[in-house]
């Protein structure tokens, strides 16, 4: 068994696709109406974004009685600065609440949580 890509589920697949290509600088390599991937240049996992009507915006950090985050993605990067500075610029916001100095947990348009971490 091999793991290929990890779904995350959006009102708009094509949107949350398109914020995500331009932060990691990934291509589009299937889009549909409900479905659309991204597929890492190097062969890794894939991100997929998967339509869900009934889509609930999750709480960071998380509040008793609102709705949880499921998963977040892990993102290493060599200079936290300016990869904060480029998610902002490419739709995402940095959370309020930020547990450690060397990583930034910022909310992609849907809300999902990621960590942007400092790897060297």
């Amino acid at each position: 068994m091999r793991l290929t890509t990890v779904n995350l589920d959006t009102p708009d697949p094509a949107a949350l696709a398109r914020f995500y290509a331009g932060l990691l600088g990934w291509e589009i390599a299937v889009e549909e109406a409900d479905d659309v991937i991204l597929r890492a240049p190097d062969g890794g996992v894939g991100l997929s974004f998967q339509r869900e009507r009934r889509y609930v915006r999750p709480t960071w950090p998380a509040e008793a009685g609102r709705q949880q985050m499921m998963a977040h993605l892990e993102i290493g990067v060599d200079d936290l600065a300016a990869a904060q500075a480029h998610a902002v610029a490419c739709g995402a916001t940095v959370a309020p609440f930020q547990p450690q100095d060397d990583v930034r947990v910022c909310l992609d348009p849907d809300g999902h949580p990621f960590c942007l971490w400092l790897m060297s």
